[in-house]
């Protein structure tokens, strides 16, 4: 970048979290600085992005502060604090005034361990005290090492927590601290699990997740008996000071469990114990940094089968809902994540819908931050044609047609085209998107780019019958002049696709023909070998949409089109007969159900087809045996990889069916029966209707939670 270029410095902060400090009377503000370098144009140029901390000192904090009053001045004096987090501060202020860590402002020394060890044996105070002082040590990476050597020190805090955490939430939180320390590096995860801290952090938070319930039940006991407003206020606080003390222990616990679940064998025994069903309760609670924790780790957890299954069948998606939007950019960003990992599931896309996700994430496509994953969500949903009609009725294809518009002339990213091929291919969202300008922009781009993928998606609009296909007769002769040679194969297919589709009574077709002279290259295309098999079929389809003019009729028949349409069909049964045996059970069905019709009209095709059928049955069976051979042989090839065994049935040279030039030339790739693979194939007229997938959105698999 030339210093020159640069003219603005836009520089955004987010407050990302909210904590109390773990050793001192303080709280942790965690935000994050966005930097962007604009251009002349207002542009980014170039941007930068850090997290950092903010660490509010409460020194005047006692047992007779008034916290509400402390609140409100810490709310008033730091701007990273929103005001709508008044309320959090309080709770947080409260845990700090009743937490007792002895002396927080004690120094801690490596020399003196041996004398915090000693402190573990003592009262409850005095165990706190001590940890809290291994604690300090342990926060500064360069004493884990010496620590770690430190046998007596380690194991006296496992057993202290083994055997007390019950009794002391701050005990349990400060030890389980210390481990989470060691649990940050690799390196000491074998540590880590050497005192079975995994196994008792799963304990831990299983048993404060039933604390939670029971403290819920009681304080909704007590709201509904006929108390004093006072004792009810009472209770209420005491309730929040206790939520404040285990959102702490459960979030540590869940660090540290999420820090060692880096190793997938330990992530399996998690797994063994109802990590997902404990993650998926820790879901009801408001806790900010809590419930971003549990969405992080069920993202880790949602790339393998088995965990997506289980939350599935604990109905994550409705929880997860509610989480959408919501004030926690951190938390929006992580839900967004595993809802994009849960959307490959066609099961959970339809528990989303019914979540009321599509006008939600319709709603984020304005957000510039969340606009990309709320995106892949809606283009995954978009995929089913159950639920493509559900976009009509929010604001998302407005959103979506702004972003088109708003990319002029630069290339348009895969996804936002692929989503809007899937969304025209329905009526009604095909009459939203061609409103006003919608079709005339579109077309504009489409022809003047020569966008292949935009002009698929005018194909899927033209598709639609009624006041929609009659908005296209002013494009006629636009799409009619891009058929010729010198295009691209895959733009001309398109525009054939789109003029195929205008079944308008209005249309001359014979003007269109002999104006662009269009009969001659729809002729060569007829003639086998001439070109690919797609381009074939549009024309094919292309020739019956003029057929339905008696002019236009007239003027193909000619022109001797009938007589090359019907070779096209005497080698149609050969096509069928390869595509038998396809891996789609769809595509074997209808070619199955063709050769049964054409073998009842052709005695010679059908002893063919009859024999075809005994032949690769027979293959079948060779291959099974011959591995069943090898098998007891012990041999390594299992299905026939050894290179030096051959196919008899490919290798044949007395071929029964010969491969006909017109569906295979020379350079097109083919596999053996089954293989799949067999040239392009046939396809659906205005694809994007079953969903158009140009490529997987990447699953994202990154284990970082904090993002």
């Amino acid at each position: 970048m030339q210093a020159e270029d640069a003219r603005y410095l836009k520089r955004r902060v987010r407050s990302s979290g909210l904590d109390v400090h773990p050793t001192e009377r303080a709280l942790v503000v965690q935000y994050e600085v966005e930097a962007t370098i604009l251009g002349e144009l207002g542009d980014p140029m170039v941007g930068d992005r850090k997290e950092c901390q903010k660490i509010i000192r409460l020194k005047s904090l006692n047992s007779h502060t008034d916290i509400a009053s402390l609140a409100r001045k810490v709310v008033e004096e730091c701007r990273l604090i929103h005001p709508s987090k008044l309320l959090e501060v309080e709770q947080l202020l409260y845990y700090l005034q009743n937490r007792k860590n002895g002396n927080l402002d004690e120094e801690a020394s490596i020399s003196s361990i041996e004398e915090y060890v000693e402190l573990l044996y003592e009262d409850i105070p005095e165990k706190v005290r001590g940890a809290t002082l291994i604690l300090h040590l342990a926060r500064n990476p360069d004493n884990l090492e010496e620590l770690m050597q430190n046998k007596t020190a380690l194991g006296a805090l496992a057993r202290v927590l083994r055997e007390d955490w019950k009794q002391s939430v701050d005990l349990a939180t400060t030890i389980i601290y210390v481990f989470f320390h060691f649990s940050s590096f690799s390196q000491f995860h074998g540590l880590v699990t050497h005192y079975k801290m995994g196994a008792l952090c799963m304990n831990i938070v299983e048993h404060e997740l039933k604390r939670y319930d029971l403290w819920q039940e009681e304080l909704q006991k007590k709201q509904k008996a006929n108390i004093l407003q006072k004792e009810c206020e009472k209770s209420l606080k005491k309730y929040q000071s206790l939520l404040v003390k285990q959102e702490q222990l459960l979030k540590v616990a869940l660090f540290l469990l999420l820090n060692l679940a880096e190793d997938t064998r330990t992530e399996l025994k998690m797994r063994n114990k109802n990590i997902v069903s404990m993650l998926v309760k820790i879901l009801e609670r408001h806790g900010e940094e809590v419930l971003v924790l549990a969405v992080a780790f069920l993202k880790k957890l949602s790339i393998f089968l088995e965990n997506k299954n289980d939350m599935a069948e604990m109905q994550v998606v409705q929880r997860l809902a509610l989480l959408v939007p919501c004030d926690s950019l951190e938390l929006q960003n992580t839900t967004l994540r595993l809802l994009l990992n849960l959307s490959f599931d066609t099961g959970l896309r339809s528990q989303m819908v019914q979540a009321g996700l599509i006008p939600k994430l319709s709603s984020l496509l304005a957000d510039e931050g969340q606009r990309q994953l709320s995106m892949f969500i809606l283009y995954h949903i978009s995929v089913d044609d159950r639920f493509k009609s559900m976009f009509a009725y929010t604001d998302c294809i407005p959103q979506i047609m702004k972003m088109v518009f708003e990319c002029g002339e630069d290339r348009m990213d895969t996804e936002l085209i692929s989503f809007c091929i899937n969304l025209a291919a329905n009526k009604r969202n095909a009459q939203v998107i061609c409103e006003g300008n919608g079709l005339k922009m579109l077309m504009k781009r489409a022809l003047k780019l020569k966008d292949t993928l935009m002009m698929k998606m005018i194909r899927n609009l033209s598709q639609h019958d009624g006041p929609t296909k009659s908005l296209f007769i002013d494009y006629v002769g636009d799409l009619a002049a891009q058929i010729s040679e010198e295009e691209a194969e895959e733009f001309v297919i398109e525009c054939l696709g789109t003029l195929a589709n205008l079944t308008v009574a209005d249309l001359d077709w014979e003007l269109v023909l002999k104006e662009y002279h269009l009969v001659p290259y729809l002729k060569d295309r007829l003639k086998p070998g001439s070109a690919e098999d797609d381009l074939i079929l549009e024309v094919v389809i292309m020739i019956g949409t003029i057929a339905m003019d008696d002019a236009g009729a007239a003027m193909l028949a000619e022109a001797g089109v009938i007589p090359d349409l019907i070779q096209l069909l005497n080698e149609a049964p050969a096509y069928l007969v390869d595509l038998m045996h396809d891996k789609n059970a769809e595509i074997r069905k209808v070619c199955d159900n063709t050769l049964d019709i054409v073998a009842e009209c052709d005695e010679a095709w059908g002893r063919r087809i009859q024999s075809e059928k005994f032949r690769w049955h027979n293959s079948q069976w060779l291959e099974m045996v011959e591995s069943q051979q090898l098998d007891s042989a012990g041999e390594p090839y299992v299905f026939g990889d050894d290179p030096g065994n051959g196919d008899p049935f490919l290798d044949s040279e007395d071929m029964i069916l010969e491969r006909p030039d017109l569906f295979y030339g020379a350079g097109t790739h083919r596999t053996g029966p089954g293989g799949g693979a067999r040239g392009r194939g046939p396809r659906r007229i205005g694809g994007g209707a079953l969903g158009f997938i140009p490529g997987s959105i990447p699953h994202h698999t990154e284990h970082s939670h904090l993002s």
